[in-house]
């Protein structure tokens, strides 16, 4: 669909894919990380003494074959929705399982260790219909309007509370361990070896906090060190820092080696030696449980379709106002239904491969930064993580210490968004700090919303009835002129497409029919988008707004 460039422009397409894969290559061995936690479709056989399974050697070792499973599914995943993304809507976005809701899949809907109300597989049971629903919702346009009457303040907060979300965990025992559980306040200090935890609490600290070698690995090369390399705006810096901690702990020598003499360690080496090979889906793959009788998968399914409705439709927006194809007037962009239905389309797919809902990465900006205009940016990323896919044993050897500062450098992206939310009228500025703040603090995306939503609803509902019921004589200060304003997206509820058909014409496929908005701007006729812009400098200033 409309992927014919000039010859000399697709090797400038070909280096802007291969940028893209670089920047987001991370997510590979994050993903499978964090969803790993949750102990996949591993049953646990409790003990009164271990009844998550902490210390169960065998669980352990089924929820390594789990991670490699979700190695292969994170890279395969994202190999088909960015294909997808690039041939149909022609858009230069690459997609992959997103940051924020695996970690809501894996630690508040799941539970660590299948701790939670709700298995695995009934999870994936509620992102596989989310998909449908989003599908149903983007051919007719609803999901685009619902994104763009939510108010503004509310969604830039929701962005910025799953940054400090992700980055909390990259803090946590899935990542760096630097914090921990604390039994005097909510949170305390970690990084002890293993001989000074507690054995009914893992990752509570007895003594001898930050003394762990593998901590201060991931806080000096994958922190501080991978923060230098973005400070010198080095393409790839998160994936490189990534890939040197892991290539220091892959020696068995050493004090902070990934593969201890243990049955999990020799396990691990074993599959780390054969570094090219294809792992074929032993736990996750089709996994699903249709029970949609629990009422918890149903709060579980509301939340996916409530937080991926503003992370892919935020994340799609900023990528379409920073290439230049986003219509001023109807706040939307060319081929936003496509892009939805891809979306929506490869959600469903994840879930049948059993990953967690799968959206739009701002890293694209990375690739758009650096000269890609087209579908064909999204498809050479495609097959960049298709190529990873036969890298299985390489992506599953690397620790959580490696992935740590990598979400922590996520997360401090992420809470940029806090600069543009309106602190100057009490009645945005509390709704958002509320989303911002219970976010993390319960671990819980859904808690964050629902208190940021019915808190807007109070603070602006009953203003506006005073008002109403005193003809404006009695207002809250600033309601005016320091309240943001709301209001009704101007093209209306249904999608261009069923508004050119509604009119009998035969090319309601396309997306010409706008005579505002000049074509110029078009992402497609655009010379180059790195006329003076730096691929890591304006990319994550402008773009990062609209992660949510």
């Amino acid at each position: 669909m409309g992927l014919d460039i000039p010859s000399r422009e697709k090797a400038t397409e070909l280096r802007a894919g291969t940028t893209t894969f670089f920047a987001m290559a991370y997510i590979i061995a994050v993903n499978a990380s964090i969803l790993a936690d949750s102990g996949g479709t591993c049953v646990c056989e409790s003990t009164a003494d271990d009844p998550i399974c902490i210390n169960n050697e065998a669980y352990a070792l089924c929820k390594e074959v789990v991670r490699r499973d979700l190695i292969t599914t994170s890279a395969a995943v994202a190999a088909l929705a960015s294909v997808l993304m690039g041939f149909f809507a022609n858009l230069p976005v690459a997609l992959a399982p997103g940051l924020g809701l695996n970690a809501y899949f894996a630690y508040s809907v799941v539970g660590f260790n299948g701790s939670g109300n709700v298995t695995y597989q009934e999870a994936l049971a509620a992102v596989f219909l989310e998909g449908w629903l989003f599908f149903i919702l983007s051919v007719f346009g609803i999901r685009q309007w619902l994104a763009r009457i939510i108010p503004r303040s509310l969604t830039l907060a929701t962005g910025a509370g799953i940054g400090l979300f992700i980055a909390l965990i990259g803090l946590g025992s899935a990542g760096l361990g630097v914090v921990g559980g604390d039994y005097t306040n909510l949170v305390g200090l970690g990084g002890c070896t293993a001989e000074y935890r507690d054995p009914e609490h893992p990752n509570y600290c007895l003594s001898h906090v930050l003394r762990s070698p593998t901590m201060w690995l991931g806080i000096f090369i994958g922190g501080i060190f991978t923060t230098l390399m973005l400070l010198y705006r080095v393409r790839g810096a998160i994936i490189l820092g990534i890939l040197l901690v892991s290539i220091i702990s892959w020696p068995r020598t050493t004090p902070v080696t990934l593969f201890p003499h243990t049955a999990v360690g020799d396990s691990n080496f074993d599959f780390f030696k054969k570094v090219v090979a294809f792992h074929k889906l032993e736990k996750i793959g089709n996994a699903l449980d249709y029970n949609y009788a629990k009422g918890q998968v149903w709060i579980a399914l509301i939340t996916f379709l409530y937080v991926d409705l503003f992370d892919t439709t935020g994340t799609l927006y900023s990528m379409a106002k920073f290439s230049g194809v986003m219509n001023p007037r109807t706040r939307d962009f060319e081929g936003s239904t496509v892009a939805y239905m891809v979306d929506a389309f490869s959600i469903s797919m994840g879930a049948l491969m059993g990953t967690s809902p799968v959206t739009a990465f701002i890293e694209s900006a990375t690739g758009i930064s650096d000269g890609g205009k087209t579908g064909i940016t999204a498809i050479v990323t495609g097959l960049c993580f298709f190529i990873a896919v036969f890298f299985a044993p390489i992506f599953a050897s690397i620790p959580g210490y490696a992935t740590g500062g990598a979400l922590v450098l996520v997360g401090s992206l992420m809470i940029k968004n806090v600069v543009d939310i309106n602190w100057h009228y009490v009645g945005d500025a509390v709704p958002a700090f509320l989303t911002l703040i219970i976010i993390p603090f319960t671990y819980n995306i859904a808690y964050g919303l629902i208190t940021g939503i019915i808190t807007y609803v109070l603070l602006n509902t009953l203003p506006w009835a005073i008002r109403r019921l005193t003809g404006r004589r009695i207002s809250p200060p600033g309601y005016e002129d320091e309240r943001e304003p709301w209001s009704i997206p101007e093209d209306g509820l249904f999608p261009l497409w069923m508004r050119k058909l509604a009119r009998g014409d035969r090319r309601f496929w396309t997306d010409d029919d706008d005579s505002n908005f000049d074509d110029n701007n078009s992402v497609r006729s655009r010379k180059t988008v790195d006329d003076g812009v730096n691929s890591s400098g304006k990319a994550s200033e402008e773009v990062e707004k609209g992660r949510v």
